[in-house]
């Protein structure tokens, strides 16, 4: 019959239903992040068996396992599905959005017509939607959520008459409501963008044509163009044309690559000849570039003039290129573009940082499903205890609907605006001025952190270099000695010729030492990439032209700037003992000595310092001689084999770096004008070489690195920051354990780790070999490793990277257990490395802090990123989460701040859906004993008031709520450790709430059904009333630390209920569908209905104080002996 085969289709119907329901909370589960990886199941193979197995099937066993495990139909059910999908998405993108091959490119002199390709527009976009996507993609973010997405299918099933169980406005005000505030915030940023972009892309640039200067915006900039910059960000441009006469400039890259020195820039040598500005277009010459890359520390090119005869060809390195994002700190600088918007180096480092999702987040979203199930499954039994008669599918989905509240929509908005509250605090916090909070969605993580990973210059240290050592071989000179090396140089130079012995008549080991102190002085003084700077007090500008020299010289406001503190401090050494740098261009520098002399000595060479070579030369030639002279300092590793063969240098470099010092060698070799003329030649030819040039560069220096005269050691040292000592003890205490990496050597990151604390004096160090370069070495390495305990570990990078190639899982195991970890020599990608090792092998939460721009990749890849606005600029910090101004902070932060906020949003998160799970309680009474009926009990705006005016203020003022005052928190750091283990928030403790909520639920409704007397519709107003009171009543119980605002909220909220009992009294009926009956105004002021409330609601709040009271007596938490 037609009556029949409607109850089929509609049962289909409920059952599609039901089915993608249950799916989208199994299918949810990796919406949000997936779940930490356990670890990796395979045992600790460090029997000499497993040693001898196959190399290539040991290592990859795990992965092989892993991925084993990964595969099935259960692994296509659970997520497979998505990884699937999205590769099909990705290769249908890559199809539809066919990217353009990057190539080396031609580029003419100022006619961008002449330009064989089409290159990008030179705008920027960081724009999320445009305006047909906002919507969709902003519902898309919201909906991926279970907890959102359980909402809309409850929503949308209002529509269906037969599933209606309220009004509409009671299931989609609320969503309404969060998704209007989602979409204006998403709106505001998305506008903000915009302006952000569009002002970007309208700033005006001087662009130089054959009518002369004409003013373009930014966006409409093309290659081949030549544009005048001052002082202003730029493009990405090589310098055609000098600053002043000298042919050179200075930028500062701080927002580029986090460097705050100025760096030296020169031009193109050809064009430094032409009389005019507009005699760059009457040259025929074109510019032969790279493709676009990543590196923003190298660029390979060519300069070529054809109009000439013969024609001029000039390389160009990255010496000659200001990338976008830099800024020109002196003069006037003339380029061609090269590179335009997408294709820029800034624009190609740029990654999109991952959401990160915090613990509490996820575990909340899986309680949520638990919660989910229970309905399901509430539902199924009153359901089964109806009989299944009649469209028992239908009431089902009633009873679904019925039950929602048990999962309160109103959690995820109670907990977005705690943590805005928290981020506010944590920034109006006057004991840690200067933090900033970048991201507002993970406060709480700054309190479950087990493992924290610092770098350590700028970080631990200031970054403040001072001069303290000065080694010759034979002897040594320290802080309290310089005077001895002040008074040689004196006598050096107050000699005819300042290159000999001073006096004949002298001890021969006196003139001997003496000689040695001023060519060591001399070559310290000399080889450098430092550049003196004059501030005029007239008008501020700098002034370093040649002719006011001599009044400059005199001049005390002379500063230093160089791409390398340890370079500043060793120059500013040479001044005090009497060798002054007065004065230097792109071709000559000058000294001044303690008589006042000015030497000038002419730079044939330079080779600046690189992390692959590890030192830096010059060829210097004097001018009053004549005499080349070929000066190198570096680290020792790459010293050692340079210079002569010696007995002390290893030692002596060794001592040093136990006291912490960073250490420099210094050696020359003096060279005849044929040795020069014949290295000019082949240097040349090697750098106008296109295919690698950099390798056939190195191999021409190096002919020259053979033999030299070891000169001098040096010692710097790094300072350590305010209080890095206490802070460190501060943190080991609280059961964080630290983790120090760094690109320092490995002598100097082992002395820093023992003088910050970070490693007790008396503990035991284990250093691995810094040459393990294959598997045995590692193996025997891990095994004597491993024979120790509590100790802790130095490793450097090399020797880690072969470590985690063969026996990855044991040697992060092994890490693990030590107090604390050094890893030196580490690249930027080893430690974003090394944080995902520990996110992948441990369930433990990391943060990483750092101040420079090599710490982003650490930052962004931990859990929680800190940044420390530092020497080295501000990109960490605008990278990070969160930014401080102090190490020091720290302690703080994560001791005070990062607990409360853990503490307070699990108290927060549980009491939110208590709330929603004793009204469900009430629901279920009342239908089990009403027949089974799928009615609500309570009318659409009762339910909505208790969510919102009746008990959100008293409940979100939990925010302010603490178990210790702060400076006991900092005074007792072992509090810390209880939150790592998750025990504020856990299945133990939900089960209690639930419990609870059981508990009160029943009783509030029985003791209302018991107490109604012969008239039935005042059950409604009793076990409202209790509900409300007994609310009320365990915030209170819940609150441990008293505020002003949360007295407050109790008072207003109750207030707000008694007055709706007053003038809403239609709204207390117990539903318009069963009875229709309204509230009699004056029964709620009779005795009876006060007595009936009191009684109910003591019922259900008084056993739960006995117990805590009782629970605080026998067996107190750790922190009410510290609050007392």
């Amino acid at each position: 019959t037609n009556v029949q085969y409607l109850y089929l289709l509609e049962m289909n119907l409920y059952i599609a239903v039901l089915f993608t329901v249950t799916m989208l909370f199994f299918l949810s589960r990796y919406s949000l992040e997936d779940e930490p990886s356990n670890l990796d199941e395979m045992p600790l193979m460090m029997s000499e068996e497993g040693f001898e197995n196959d190399e290539s099937d040991y290592h990859t066993l795990p992965r092989a396992r892993a991925n084993q495990r990964q595969r099935g139909l259960g692994w296509l059910l659970m997520g497979g599905w998505k990884i699937l999908c999205g590769s099909c998405c990705d290769c249908l993108a890559r199809m539809c959005r066919r990217t353009k091959e990057l190539k080396a490119r031609t580029v003419w002199l100022g006619h961008p017509e002449k330009c064989e390709e089409k290159y990008p527009k030179n705008a920027i976009k960081n724009q999320k939607y445009n305006f047909f996507t906002f919507v969709p993609g902003v519902l898309y973010q919201q909906f991926k959520f279970f907890l959102n997405l359980y909402f809309l299918v409850v929503a949308c099933s209002q529509f269906v008459p037969s599933l209606k169980i309220g009004y509409l406005y009671t299931y989609w005000a609320p969503l309404g409501f969060v998704m209007a505030v989602t979409m204006v915030r998403e709106a505001v940023d998305e506008v903000r963008r915009y302006q952000r972009d569009k002002e970007m892309n309208s700033q005006l640039y001087s662009k130089l044509t054959v009518r002369g200067k004409v003013q373009v915006k930014s966006s409409d900039i093309q290659v081949g163009d030549l544009i005048i910059v001052e002082k202003v960000g730029i493009k990405s441009i090589p310098t055609v044309k000098p600053f002043v006469f000298l042919g050179s400039c200075f930028i500062r890259t701080d927002q580029l690559d986090g460097e705050t020195d100025w760096k030296l820039k020169v031009a193109v040598i050809c064009t430094q000849r032409l009389p005019a500005l507009g005699d760059l277009f009457s040259i025929n010459a074109y510019v032969y570039a790279q493709k676009p890359q990543l590196d923003i520390h190298s660029f390979e090119g060519n300069f070529t003039r054809e109009d000439g005869d013969p024609q001029i060809h000039e390389s160009l390195s990255i010496d000659h290129t200001l990338w976008a994002s830099t800024i020109v700190a002196s003069g006037t600088v003339i380029g061609v573009v090269i590179y335009t918007g997408k294709e820029t180096r800034s624009v190609l480092n740029t990654s999109s940082p991952k959401n990160k999702v915090g613990l509490l987040d996820l575990e909340l979203n899986r309680l949520t499903k638990a919660l989910f199930l229970a309905q399901v499954v509430l539902s199924i039994v009153m359901v089964a205890l109806q009989g299944f008669v009649g469209p028992w599918f239908r009431n089902l989905f009633r009873f679904i609907v019925l039950f929602s509240y048990i999962i309160p929509i109103s959690l995820r908005v109670n907990l977005d605006m705690g943590k805005s509250a928290y981020g506010w605090m944590i920034m109006k916090d006057e004991n840690i001025p200067g933090t900033v909070v970048r991201t507002s969605t993970i406060p709480e993580e700054l309190g479950r952190l087990v493992y924290l990973l610092t770098d350590k210059t700028g970080t631990l240290t200031q970054n403040e270099m001072i001069f303290k050592r000065l080694h010759l071989g034979t002897v040594s000179y320290g802080t309290d000695t310089m005077d001895e090396i002040q008074s040689h140089i004196g006598q050096s130079y107050a000699q005819p010729q300042p290159a000999q012995a001073p006096k004949a008549a002298a001890p021969k080991v006196r003139r001997s030492v003496s000689s040695r102190i001023h060519e060591a002085v001399k070559a310290i003084a000399l080889c450098h990439n430092v550049t003196p700077v004059y501030e005029s007090r007239a008008n501020g500008e700098t002034e370093s032209t040649a002719a006011e020299a001599d009044q400059d010289f005199s001049d005390d406001n002379r500063t230093y700037q160089a791409s390398s503190p340890d370079e500043v401090a060793l120059v500013r050494w040479t001044e005090s003992v009497g060798l002054t740098l007065v004065n230097r261009d792109l071709t000559s520098l000058q000294l001044k000595t303690p008589a006042g002399q000015v030497l000038t000595y002419y730079i044939l060479q330079i080779f600046p310092f690189t992390s692959e070579s590890k030192r830096m030369g010059i060829i210097i030639r004097e001018e009053t001689t004549g005499d080349i002279t070929f000066y190198m300092k570096g680290a020792d590793v790459a010293m050692a084999s340079i210079v002569q063969y010696n007995d002390w240098l290893e030692e002596e470099c060794g001592n040093m770096a136990r006291e912490g010092l960073r250490t420099l060698v210094v050696a020359k070799k003096s060279l005849s004008e044929e040795q020069y003329t014949d290295f000019e030649n082949r240097y040349n030819q090697a750098k106008l070489s296109i295919h690698d040039r950099a390798l056939k560069v190195s191999a021409v220096v190096e002919s020259l690195e053979r033999e030299m005269e070891l000169l001098c050691l040096t010692g710097v040292e790094d300072q350590l920051q305010a209080d890095v000592r206490p802070t460190l003890e501060l943190l080991r205490n609280a059961g964080i354990k630290i983790w120090m990496l760094t690109g320092d050597k490995l002598e100097t990151a082992t002395c820093i780790a023992k003088s910050s604390h970070l490693v007790s004096r008396s503990q035991d160090i284990h250093v691995f070999r810094s040459q393990v370069s294959n598997r045995g070495e590692a193996h025997l390495e891990l095994n004597a490793f491993r024979r120790k305990h509590d100790c802790a570990l130095v490793i450097s990078g090399d020797s880690l990277e072969v470590c985690l190639r063969y026996y990855e899982h044991e040697f992060v195991e092994l890490a693990c257990q030590c107090p604390a970890v050094v890893c030196c020599r580490c690249s930027p990608t080893q430690k974003a490395q090394i944080v995902h090792l520990l996110k992948q092998h441990t369930a433990n939460r990391t943060c990483a802090i750092g101040d420079g721009g090599n710490d982003v990749s650490m930052i962004q890849a931990a859990d929680c990123g800190i940044g420390i606005e530092g020497k080295e600029g501000k990109q960490a910090s605008l990278a990070a989460d969160f930014s401080i101004t102090q190490f020091k902070h720290i302690g703080r932060l994560l001791m005070v701040h990062g607990r409360n906020s853990y503490k307070r949003s699990a108290a927060l998160g549980q009491f939110v859906m208590h709330r929603g799970m004793i009204i469900s309680t009430m629901q279920a009474v009342f239908s089990s004993i009403f027949y089974f009926a799928s009615v609500p009990l309570y009318q659409g705006f009762l339910m909505v008031g208790y969510s919102t005016i009746y008990t959100m203020f008293p409940v979100f003022s939990l925010v302010l709520d603490q178990d210790v005052k702060p400076e006991m928190a900092l005074l007792y750091p072992e509090l810390y450790k209880d939150l790592t283990k998750g025990r504020s928030l856990s299945f133990k403790t939900f089960l209690i709430w639930v419990l609870i909520s059981i508990y009160q639920g029943g009783i509030l409704m029985y003791g209302a059904l018991v107490l109604f007397e012969s008239e039935f519709v005042h059950v409604v107003a009793i076990s409202f009333t209790a509900l409300i009171l007994t609310e009320l009543l365990m915030v209170a119980l819940n609150i441990r630390t008293w505020h002003w605002l949360m007295v407050l909220a109790e008072f207003f909220s109750l207030g707000c209920y008694i007055a709706s009992l007053a003038f809403l009294n239609e709204y207390f009926g117990i539903g318009r569908v069963s009875f229709g009956a309204f509230l009699d105004l004056g029964f709620i002021t009779t005795p009876a209905f006060l007595w009936k409330v009191s009684v109910i609601t003591v019922v259900s709040c008084l056993p739960l104080y006995i117990i805590k009271y009782l629970k605080r007596k026998f067996s107190p938490p750790s922190y009410s002996k510290l609050s007392s």
